[in-house]
């Protein structure tokens, strides 16, 4: 699992399969395949029953009302929506085969049990979970790093969920900022609160993002996110529970290569000048004699100018050096030299 190294070398991206697969395996398999030529570091699955999850009631409070799943109650939604457990060491091997890391999200403790006797590496944290601290106990208890997001998540309710995971002996913990809306609208997003998150938690942190497009990730890098998560579907005509606010794999593609430009345009806090920037110094402006000048001859706003290229001293000495005389000959076009204005 190369979760924190891939974060000291840039982003690490997680692709989001959630319920794309369709109810299909090959659809499953072929989202792993085409998540890694995109360029995805990581593909991550759910790992939950229907009744691992709810109760298959039709009173009004299960029923959910408006957005995508208008209409459903939370037992059908569930029930259409998840990955089978039997597809999902087939799914985990397959992101072997290609190259990137298996990760699932449990929604309760059969689910880490589980997934646990896969073998995974690290584990995900839903924003709905966030406030089941005896689940994140659990999860934390196994010693492995957890990717946790915190969509809908008071300062308060963050803390508890990583004291719960200190409790456990495990601060190895990366938060992912969210918006908990399918999909998320621009102005509800609120990235500059990443930033806060970062000082307040001192821990990584990264975005989980269910809004339209790359321009969400792109500004959570450029205020120092370190994963970015998408939900990812072949096809959007498949229609399935979450692809309506998923990306196409070309958009994708698009995505990771987008936020890790990002990523090398945010660079480093330094001034100190690139090789690139070190060769272009002699576009700067210098003192040059723009008419032969003798030893001895005061230096004058007639006989120096400031001008290009950078070849003489900076023009920051030109009052000083017209209170001076030359101290040798000066051909046309001569930069002037530094020992003229030194005492």
């Amino acid at each position: 699992m190369n979760l924190y190294e891939k974060m000291e070398q840039g982003v690490y991206v997680i692709a989001e399969m959630s319920a794309n697969h369709g109810g299909k395996l090959s659809n499953a398999l072929k989202i792993v395949e085409e998540a890694a030529e995109a360029g995805a570091d990581c593909v991550k699955i759910q790992t939950y029953t229907a009744d691992t999850l709810t109760i298959n009631c039709t009173s009004e409070p299960y029923i959910i009302r408006g957005g995508l799943w208008d209409g459903y109650n939370y037992y059908q939604l569930y029930q259409e929506a998840s990955t089978p457990w039997e597809w999902q060491q087939t799914i985990q091997e397959k992101c072997r085969e290609v190259g990137v890391d298996f990760l699932s999200t449990p929604f309760d403790n059969t689910a880490v049990d589980f997934l646990e006797g896969l073998g995974v590496e690290f584990y995900k944290i839903a924003s709905f979970e966030l406030v089941d601290i005896p689940l994140i106990e659990y999860v934390a208890s196994k010693g492995k790093p957890i990717v946790m997001s915190v969509g809908m998540g008071s300062v308060q309710e963050i803390t508890e969920a990583l004291e719960a995971c200190k409790r456990q002996g495990n601060e190895q913990v990366v938060l992912l900022k969210c918006c908990s809306q399918y999909p998320a609208q621009y102005e509800d997003m609120n990235l500059s609160v990443i930033r806060d998150m970062k000082e307040r938690f001192r821990v990584p942190v990264g975005l989980s993002d269910h809004s339209f497009g790359s321009l969400a990730p792109v500004v959570a890098v450029s205020m120092g996110a370190k994963v970015i998560e998408k939900h990812v579907c072949l096809n959007r005509d498949m229609e399935t529970p979450d692809s309506g606010f998923s990306m196409e794999m070309s958009e994708f593609a698009k995505m990771v290569e987008d936020v890790r430009n990002a990523s090398v345009i945010m660079g480093k806090p330094t001034y100190e000048l690139t090789e690139n920037e070190r060769n272009g110094l002699g576009g700067r402006r210098s003192l040059v004699a723009v008419k032969p000048i003798c030893k001895g001859e005061a230096f004058t706003r007639e006989n120096v100018r400031s001008i290009r290229p950078g070849i003489g001293i900076l023009p920051k000495y030109y009052p000083k050096l017209l209170t001076k005389t030359a101290k040798k000959d000066y051909a046309f076009g001569e930069p002037i030299a530094m020992s003229e204005i030194e005492l």
